[in-house]
């Protein structure tokens, strides 16, 4: 058995088998599937409050450089309370549907935040990887995986993520050329507080612009392949929360390092480079 089979025997979980089935064929199918209003709304507006000041700090600290276009950031979240929630990123049934996409073994590689402001834009379309062969023109079973849950609700007026849906098993060119004549459109997802989006992150999609006066933060946790490995995310594990691991948790975050403290990291995202 697993480690995640065994978590989940133990840990519950809310779906059964078969439902669990079900949204990883969403993903195969679609690029993505919703689990609604999976995690807890006081956990999230917790998140929010401690997201808000590591949010306005980013933005004195390297906002100009509009790696993610205008009035929109990326932020590694620090991997501590609140943050740190095995709640969150051991959920039994959203690391059930991350099986049946990544495999047995998987990796957790990232926890961070995408955040549009009022003044950001649309951005163009994109995947967040580049393909595994390129020189073989077709693409692979899925290796990467995104969790994305929001801090505040989606709505059409807040810039929601958009998305189209099965692309992530065509060749870019190809999938950028039905985007483009219409046949396969850009659906926006508006989620509610709770809501968890998990995807395949070579679906073709991108961002649209904030046009309310509230930052929409999205939370990204991501999950690969056992054998994958991108230097331009990672997630540094203080000493003392590593202690409190569980054998789940130290597995998922094998190859991330453990540090001392937060404190001595660099003061710029390494993520800079995130279209495809």
């Amino acid at each position: 058995m697993s480690l995640m089979n065994k978590g989940r025997e133990m840990g519950g979980g809310r779906y059964s088998e078969a439902e669990i089935e079900s949204f990883a064929g969403d993903v195969l199918r679609d690029g993505f599937c919703v689990l609604p209003e999976h995690f807890p709304q006081d956990t999230l507006h917790a998140w929010r409050a401690a997201f808000a000041p590591l949010l306005s700090e980013h933005i004195e600290r390297e906002g100009h450089l509009r790696n993610r276009g205008a009035a929109r950031y990326y932020v590694t979240l620090p991997f501590d309370a609140p943050f740190a929630d095995p709640l969150i990123y051991e959920d039994p049934d959203v690391l059930a549907v991350v099986e049946r996409l990544a495999g047995e073994d998987f990796t957790m590689v990232q926890l961070a935040t995408d955040t549009p402001l009022p003044g950001s834009e649309y951005q163009d379309v994109h995947r967040d990887t580049p393909p595994l062969f390129p020189e073989t023109g077709r693409e692979t079973p899925p290796f990467q995986i995104a969790v994305n849950f929001p801090l505040v609700e989606v709505t059409p007026e807040n810039g929601p993520f958009e998305v189209a849906r099965g692309t992530h098993m065509l060749p870019k060119p190809e999938a950028l050329r039905l985007v483009e004549t219409g046949e396969r459109k850009l659906e926006p997802l508006l989620m509610r507080l709770g809501d968890v989006m998990v995807r395949d992150v070579r679906a073709l999609h991108r961002g649209t612009p904030n046009k309310t006066s509230e930052p929409r933060p999205m939370v990204v946790v991501g999950y690969s392949r056992r054998w994958l490995f991108r230097p331009e995310v990672t997630i540094h594990i203080p000493r003392h929360v590593h202690e409190t691991l569980s054998e789940r948790a130290r597995r998922m975050l094998r190859f991330n390092p453990v540090v001392e403290s937060l404190d001595d990291l660099p003061p710029t995202e390494i993520y800079q480079a995130f279209a495809y």
